[in-house]
């Protein structure tokens, strides 16, 4: 369980303003459901979606989110994941493989965070941000997400990776416009032990 209560470049909890930021959003709970549940809504609802809002630069460290206040799904993750790790609740990086629209779009990954509390286990929360059509909340032990696996070759991948996969390292530290990144999102093929 150490490895989702881990520092990294990304997922830089000991940041003084994640920090602050952390503690602020626990205040004096000790119950780790709230405490997420409030890191969850913060997220979710106070960073901007880079996409839906048209917002630059990209980010990629959760410092970096909280900073300029904006990121893709993968970014804002990063960024409930380490305010989730610096109130002592282990939290990993989820992934799912989805297409971009109903019309046969390409498919790209879409981030989430894993939370382990107790009394429920790992528990998969989406910060994506909600719009007309896309309503994720934190309602355990039900999960509720932003999309729903509908389509041949979308998946919700198992896995809990302690650490940002590295293909989303990348895609998030170029040096692009919002719009042109939105032209090359990530995507990994499915493994034949992940259920379509």
């Amino acid at each position: 369980m150490q490895h989702y209560l881990a520092e990294t470049d990304i997922l830089n909890w000991t940041h003084p303003d994640v920090l602050q930021l952390a503690r602020q959003l626990a205040g004096d709970e000790r119950d780790a459901a709230i405490i997420a549940k409030r890191c969850f809504e913060w997220v979710r609802d106070e960073i901007q979606h880079s996409y839906d809002y048209r917002m630059n630069p990209l980010t990629c460290a959760a410092s970096d989110v909280l900073k300029h206040r904006t990121g893709f799904c993968y970014a804002k993750s990063h960024l409930l994941a380490v305010l989730l790790r610096a109130n002592g609740i282990p939290a990993g990086l989820c992934y799912q493989r989805l297409r971009l629209d109903d019309e046969g779009s390409p498919f790209c990954l879409h981030g989430l965070v894993a939370a382990h509390l107790p009394e429920i286990g790992w528990y998969r929360i989406d910060p994506r941000g909600n719009k007309p059509g896309v309503n994720a909340q934190f309602t355990p032990p039900r999960e509720q997400l932003a999309f729903a696996v509908r389509f041949d070759g979308e998946a919700l991948f198992q896995e809990i990776w302690p650490e940002p996969l590295p293909i989303i390292v990348r895609f998030l530290q170029q040096s692009i416009p919002v719009e042109q990144a939105w032209e090359q999102l990530p995507d990994i093929d499915i493994l034949p032990s992940h259920p379509v």
